[in-house]
């Protein structure tokens, strides 16, 4: 099937990997069924995630459609752009119209991307899943297909200035299919991706070819491994306090 947005998008966006100098890294792509639906559960650490993450689909000559926030489709700019490329809005206060759209599509064959974490990990780590992935591949007969991105964080990350300088490296590592059964205990396959993911981003980040600059730049490393973000535990917290914050504001 021609994709005249997405495919212009996705060498628009090779050819400012070249300019930035990114050291890309993309693993396991093999993984990627060439034919056929599945669901592809990435972690969720920079607003650039699903550029990279769909890059684990390349290889396999894919595309993958992503669920978002739908406020990105309000933009000028970049809401021609996700419907071009037929990515899913979701409305966090009709989420069940956004399943029933990704489910048509992993049903029809395409490959639908998702963040169980649904917003970015502050502390770099894996966050709760929502139960959004297995429930999806389950209901739609699709395997669920794990998904880790690394570095993308010290490019464009909440509470962070933009940094494209050059030379960054970042990585995209694509885990092998896990099966979701009719009958499966969905909490019971939502914590096996979430172990499964956490080896993927541990391995990730010990094979990271970039350390720190000095003591300054020690913030896009999580706590677990030496650096200055927040803990798990504390990047929770300061979740719930924006939530709180962002219930006030909407109520006033």
């Amino acid at each position: 099937m021609a994709e005249p947005v997405y495919a212009p998008v996705i060498a628009t966006a090779m050819g400012a990997f070249k300019v930035l100098g990114l050291r890309l890294d993309v693993r396991g792509g093999e993984h990627v069924p060439r034919t056929g639906g599945a669901v592809l559960a990435s972690n969720h650490v920079s607003y650039l995630d699903f550029i990279f993450a769909g890059l684990g689909a390349h290889a396999s000559r894919r595309y993958v459609r992503f669920m978002a926030k739908d406020s990105i489709w309000r933009n000028p700019v970049a809401g021609p752009l996700m419907r071009g490329m037929k990515h899913i809005p979701v409305d966090r206060e009709a989420g069940a119209d956004s399943f029933r759209v990704a489910l048509d599509a992993a049903r029809s064959g395409e490959i639908v991307g998702i963040f169980p974490e649904a917003t970015i990990s502050r502390s770099f780590e894996l966050k709760e899943f929502k139960s959004g992935a297995p429930r999806l591949a389950q209901d739609a007969g699709v395997p669920l297909i794990p998904t880790i991105v690394w570095g993308t964080q010290r490019l464009m990350t909440k509470g962070r200035p933009r940094d494209f300088s050059r030379g960054k490296a970042v990585s995209v590592t694509v885990g092998a299919p896990i099966d979701v059964p009719r009958d499966a205990d969905l909490d019971a396959i939502a914590a096996a991706l979430h172990d499964e993911m956490r080896l993927m981003l541990d391995d990730a980040i010990r094979r990271y070819p970039q350390a720190p600059a000095g003591p300054d730049d020690t913030w896009w490393l999580p706590a677990r491994h030496g650096g200055t973000a927040p803990t798990l535990a504390e990047a929770t917290r300061m979740d719930r306090l924006e939530a709180v914050e962002r219930a006030r504001r909407k109520n006033a």
